[in-house]
């Protein structure tokens, strides 16, 4: 199994959607990650009112974090669809945030793979 399918399907082992409240929803998005150590990590989205939910990666990376690691190797969110979705501008820059050396963190992209540093690419820091 490739680092991309080993991803995709830990992001899919925890991926579909709950309503957890009247107004709001989870896991439609999961996300997963694998660190420096080899440890992969998940998370799933939080669709909630007033702009309070988050995206699945940023899941990942808090679940990542609390478990004292910050140097993420490669990264994939995928749909409950089935589509692979490209990280938003906020978790790009987060991963950059967490740790400067997640500039090279391998994106998977539903076409293929990049580094962040390619889909980050006008630092302000």
């Amino acid at each position: 199994m490739t680092l991309r399918e080993a991803l995709i399907a830990a992001a899919e082992s925890v991926l579909g959607t709950r309503m957890i409240s009247a107004d709001s929803s989870c896991g439609c998005v999961a996300s997963a990650l694998m660190t420096e150590q080899g440890n992969i990590y998940k998370g799933v989205c939080l669709d909630a009112p007033c702009s309070l939910g988050f995206c699945a990666e940023q899941a990942a990376v808090a679940a990542m974090l609390t478990a004292g690691e910050s140097r993420v190797m490669a990264i994939v969110a995928v749909h409950e669809d089935g589509r692979i979705l490209p990280p938003c501008g906020r978790c790009r820059e987060l991963l950059y945030q967490i740790d400067h050396g997640n500039i090279t963190t391998r994106i998977f992209l539903p076409d293929g793979s990049d580094e962040l540093r390619n889909l980050l690419p006008c630092l302000w820091n």
